[in-house]
């Protein structure tokens, strides 16, 4: 097969399929990258020539990341320990799939369970998807246990079928509604974006994985900020700085017109519609709200 030497180079991006997919392709979107089709096809198109997306289940990208089907891929911090794979790791995303909450292993028993210890659970019998991970926290705690792995509906199988479980949770909601206790947290994990050892040691996928990484993470810092531009009498700058310390290191620049500034700034968006109302007392004049995609500190 010839190769012509035109086309452009491609980075193949591994995305969770599954509950994560919509919060993982709305960051994408957030970062610049329109990727469509994905509810339909496994292979989804991106409006970057230099891209190929595969949509494959969290638990498989870190193997395949690591054994170069992948050049980098999004999955969880809690994967990449359970597969034990060899990558690098180029940013933590403090994203999930309905908040900015991390998710949680926990190690969970009826609520009405005598067991209120690891130790408890000594000959006792456990169900996990994470099955590596269980069994190093349980030599680590030198407790013996039966580990077999779960295949799902995790939660549903104490007190009937084993006598402890460990599973994921994010709020705890699923839980709570199955009468079930967290004995223990086994381990906290965010998304990463990681990357195969020898796709990061070239030059040019390095640089693209990098540059994806950047906007990745600039898009997950303007989560929850806004923009706020307003002008203001020059005399009146110092009081409304003393007055609302949420307005840090704003810009302040001259107007056209003497005597006058115009500050800008970034701020939690929760915090404007206390701070809106307070600038107009203070003198402000043509304040702006805008939303932001990407912060890059």
């Amino acid at each position: 097969m010839t190769i012509n030497p035109n086309s452009p180079r491609k980075l193949t991006v591994g995305l969770p399929s599954g509950s994560l997919m919509e919060a993982t392709l709305q960051l994408f979107a957030k970062a610049g990258f329109s990727i469509s089709g994905a509810s339909r096809s496994y292979r989804p198109s991106v409006d970057d020539p230099e891209l190929e997306v595969r949509l494959l289940r969290a638990q498989e990208i870190s193997r395949y990341v690591e054994h170069g089907f992948l050049d980098c891929g999004i999955t969880g911090k809690d994967w990449i320990e359970e597969n034990g794979s060899q990558v690098e790791v180029v940013e933590e995303l403090a994203y999930s799939k309905v908040s900015a909450n991390p998710t949680r292993w926990v190690l969970v028993v009826p609520e009405d369970s005598p067991i209120q210890t690891v130790a408890d659970l000594e000959g006792r019998r456990i169900a996990t998807e994470a099955v590596g991970m269980a069994r190093k926290y349980f030599a680590k705690a030198g407790v013996n246990v039966e580990v077999e792995f779960s295949w799902g509906a995790t939660e549903v199988k104490v007190p009937d079928l084993v006598d402890a479980i460990i599973d994921i949770t994010e709020t705890g909601s699923s839980l709570r509604a199955n009468k079930l206790r967290i004995v223990e947290t086994l381990l906290v994990s965010y998304p990463v974006f990681a990357a195969n050892e020898t796709a990061w040691g070239d030059e040019w996928k390095r640089a693209k994985i990098s540059q994806v990484g950047l906007l990745l993470k600039a898009a997950l810092n303007a989560r929850d900020l806004v923009g706020l531009k307003l002008n203001l009498p020059d005399e009146k700058l110092k009081n409304l700085l003393e007055a609302l310390p949420a307005l840090r290191n704003p810009t302040v620049s001259p107007l056209a017109q003497a005597g006058w500034v115009a500050v800008e700034t970034v701020i939690e968006e929760r915090v404007v519609r206390e701070i809106i109302p307070q600038l107009k007392a203070l003198g402000a004049e043509g304040i702006i709200e805008y939303p932001l995609n990407k912060v890059v500190y």
